[in-house]
C-alpha cells in the first residue's frame, strides 16, 4: 500500500473516553487542523474543529467540549451541532454542519482514512 495513502494511527479507542469528545492536531494533506473526535461505544466520528458560523473552534477550553442531549454545542456562540451526523439545528449557523473528517475504527485503532 502507498504510504501516502494508507491510513495513519490517531489514537487508541480505550484511550478516548465514551460518550465524550476530544480535540486533536493532526496533519492532513492541506495543513495541520484541529480535530474533534467524539467516542459513542465502538464508534467515533469526527469533524475539523471549526464552527461554521464564525470560523472558531468549538471547545471552551483546550480540548474541553460541551455534550448536552445529543448536541454538541459550540463555546463561542452557542451553535449546537447534533453528533450523529455534525448539522447545526440551533444558533446563529442554522443548517450549516460541521466538516466531517473521514476516519475509521480497525482492531481498537482509530485510524485518519485519508
Amino acid at each position: 500500500m502507498d504510504t501516502a495513502t494508507a491510513p495513519r494511527r490517531l489514537c487508541r479507542l480505550d484511550e478516548m473516553p465514551d460518550g465524550e469528545a476530544m480535540a486533536l492536531d493532526v496533519a492532513l494533506p492541506y495543513g495541520e487542523e484541529s480535530m474533534i473526535l467524539l467516542r459513542q461505544g465502538d464508534h467515533v466520528k469526527a469533524w475539523l474543529n471549526i464552527c461554521p458560523h464564525a470560523g472558531r473552534r468549538l471547545d471552551w477550553a483546550p480540548g474541553k467540549f460541551l455534550i448536552s442531549r445529543g448536541l454538541l454545542v459550540c463555546a463561542a456562540h452557542g451553535a449546537s451541532f447534533r453528533t450523529e451526523d455534525g448539522e447545526c439545528i440551533g444558533g446563529p449557523c442554522r443548517g450549516e454542519s460541521l466538516r466531517a473528517v473521514p476516519i475509521r475504527v480497525e482492531h481498537g485503532e482509530v485510524l485518519l482514512d485519508v
